[in-house]
């Protein structure tokens, strides 16, 4: 069996089951263990799985964002301590864009500090809090993602590559060597590259369980940004420290 067949037929089978297991790949294939480990190793470099002990599982789709609800509870403390030191590199006079990301949301209260900030966003959540704390704001129009409570179309698209701003400050659902940064829904993605695109300066807010992951869409190559983190174990460090700019926060 070709490389490139037997390749297609792991992704197939991950296409019905989440993970699969190598020796059942042997056991289907016919293929040798180190075939097997070869070929994961191969697919997770170009971005079609990510290789788990024993085998391999699905890379993330469009339907397997989670909602807003689920993603404001997980890791709260990480997002806290990284919006912090975000918001310290937002100045007087700054006109900044934050996009429908939870660790985005958790920047608003500490910029109530500043007298002279503008704030646009796509995100009607982000807007709310933004309106109660008294901050002047802009809001992209456009048709809104239930899930994300963002908006997220070509009107919306059209609308921040018209606008520049300052800073901009996002969340990412991926961060991969080979990959880049990476968003389940494609839309989402041209909207974080285009708000990039419109930005002096940009920043990626996370913490260490979105590296080593992919999805879907391409938002930007690991060269361009800033990544702000709390603190990465060395294996992480080892291998991402010279493909892009990391800023750990404590």
């Amino acid at each position: 069996m070709l490389t490139d067949e037997r390749q297609q037929l792991i992704l197939d089978a991950l296409e019905t089951n989440k993970i699969v297991k190598s020796k059942d790949l042997m056991l289907e294939l016919e293929a040798s263990e180190s075939t097997i480990r070869r070929d994961l190793q191969e697919l997770e470099a170009h971005g079609l799985l990510k290789r788990v002990h024993g085998g391999a599982k699905r890379l993330a789709k469009v339907t397997d964002e989670p909602d807003m609800a689920e993603k404001a509870t997980a890791n709260l403390d990480a997002k806290k301590q990284v919006a912090r030191y975000a918001a310290s590199l937002v100045h007087e006079g700054d006109i900044i864009y934050l996009d429908a990301g939870t660790a985005t949301y958790e920047m608003i209260p500490l910029l109530t500090q500043l007298k002279d900030v503008t704030v646009v966003t796509n995100s009607v959540y982000h807007a709310s809090l933004l309106i109660q704390s008294g901050i002047p704001t802009l809001i992209i129009g456009g048709t809104i993602k239930l899930k994300t409570r963002a908006t997220v179309d070509n009107f919306s698209l059209q609308h921040v590559s018209s606008l520049h701003f300052d800073k901009a400050f996002m969340g990412i659902n991926s961060i991969h060597p080979e990959a880049g940064f990476t968003t389940p829904d494609p839309n989402e993605a041209l909207m974080k590259t285009a708000a990039i695109n419109q930005s002096e300066r940009f920043y990626f807010l996370v913490d260490e369980t979105k590296f080593n992951q992919v999805s879907f869409a391409k938002v930007a190559e690991l060269d361009q940004g800033t990544v702000l983190t709390p603190t990465l174990p060395d294996k992480i460090k080892e291998v991402y420290q010279p493909l892009l700019s990391i800023q750990e926060v404590n």
